[in-house]
């Protein structure tokens, strides 16, 4: 087994690469994410090599381990010429053993699908592609602010699916004045589409973004909870029967085409944070840390070229903080979480009697191996459940 740190006291989960590219064509009105827009164009080479030495600085701080996944995410990846990807992921390489079936992700937008420019990813060392379609309805897609449309994102699903082994696209659900018959009608055409893998997420109207002036001001309602909690079973019922069932309360797959570097953060695993904006949970000698890095692009490529790294936080993480990390995390999985974990982070059992209330409730359920894992009457409301566990 790999060791994760020093005096690691648990089960290994893996250990993986985030790389933040924040830049994006156009910025979407939902979109709370460290994305930017930057008509000017961006110096690629010169971010490459800021990338570089933050991977430096990163690899520093977790000797011993291998890199079991590596995920580019945004922003929009797909935005960077295929040569900016193969330098991160050499330089990823150049200074981790990288396991032999490592998971390598990159998130792209059907808007900027291009079949020479996917070849040139796969050439690089991409082997999935996850593609942000979220919606395959024309009028949804403009209220979305997305710059596709469903033609264009077919089209991009065919080209991910015939130049890569494992594809996954996103959807969003609960948009304004959308119905359980028609979410049920768009999403079985897009499991007609999918392959191995989906991630579908209710809208949430974030703090900071326009659609939540809209909604304050009334003009942007979005489905009310019981709407929204139809629309959920609706989307669980459907992927089940497809053979796609949920594995995590958003994420749906085929059994054994799970995301990897997904499981990683679920699970607890390590995970070095790279890019503007970007966080990593590492362990070190100090204990378990978290780091956030600069979240504006250009303020982060003129910290990292003086100081080597571009981190603006890092905090040790208490015991108290670990297992209740771990907690919010874990349950989000079917699978669950092993309580005897919990223990070893926190120093002390999670509350029997508490366990057994919320089985009574039939919002926990037992698993193999002693696991316990929200039932699908629970995974709706996790929050409350982990709120319960870990008071």
């Amino acid at each position: 087994m790999q060791a994760t740190g020093p005096d690691h006291p648990t089960r290994d989960a893996g250990f993986g690469i985030y790389l933040h590219w924040p830049f994006c064509a156009a910025k979407c009105p939902y979109c709370d994410f460290n994305s930017h827009v930057r008509h000017a164009g961006v110096d690629e080479p010169r971010f490459l090599d800021a990338f570089r030495a933050e991977i430096d600085h990163a690899a520093e701080r977790t000797p011993g381990r291998t890199v079991t996944s590596i995920f580019l995410g945004g922003g929009t990846p797909s935005l960077m010429q295929p040569a900016t990807v193969a330098g991160l992921l050499d330089a990823v390489a150049s200074r981790w053993p990288v396991a032999p079936d490592v998971e390598i992700t990159l998130e792209a937008n059907p808007s900027s699908v291009e079949a020479a420019r996917f070849h040139g990813y796969r050439a690089a060392g991409v082997n999935r592609v996850s593609l942000g379609v979220q919606a395959l309805n024309d009028a949804a897609l403009r209220t979305l602010g997305r710059l596709h449309d469903v033609a264009q994102a077919l089209d991009a699903i065919r080209v991910a699916q015939a130049t890569f082994a494992r594809t996954s696209f996103d959807l969003i659900y609960a948009r304004p004045g959308q119905t359980p018959t028609m979410w049920r009608d768009e999403l079985a055409e897009a499991l007609e589409r999918a392959g191995e893998h989906l991630s579908l997420y209710q809208l949430t109207i974030e703090p900071g973004t326009p659609f939540y002036g809209l909604a304050s001001t009334g003009k942007l309602v979005v489905p009310d909870d019981d709407t929204g909690r139809a629309l959920y079973d609706v989307t669980q019922d459907l992927c089940a029967g497809a053979g796609l069932p949920a594995y995590e309360i958003s994420n749906h797959a085929r059994p054994g085409a799970e995301s990897c570097h997904n499981l990683l953060y679920w699970r607890y695993g390590e995970y070095a944070g790279i890019g503007p904006g970007a966080h990593g949970r590492i362990v070190t000698e100090a204990g378990r840390i978290g780091t956030v890095t600069e979240r504006a692009p250009e303020a982060w490529l003129a910290r990292v070229e003086r100081d080597g790294q571009g981190i603006v936080e890092t905090e040790t993480l208490a015991p108290a903080d670990q297992a209740d990390e771990f907690l919010v995390m874990g349950l989000r999985l079917r699978e669950g979480i092993d309580p005897e974990r919990y223990a070893a982070l926190k120093g002390r059992p999670l509350n029997g009697n508490r366990i057994g209330m919320l089985i009574g409730d039939g919002l926990l359920e037992r698993r193999s191996g002693g696991r316990i894992a929200a039932t699908a009457r629970g995974a709706p409301v996790l929050n409350a459940i982990v709120a319960e566990l870990a008071g």
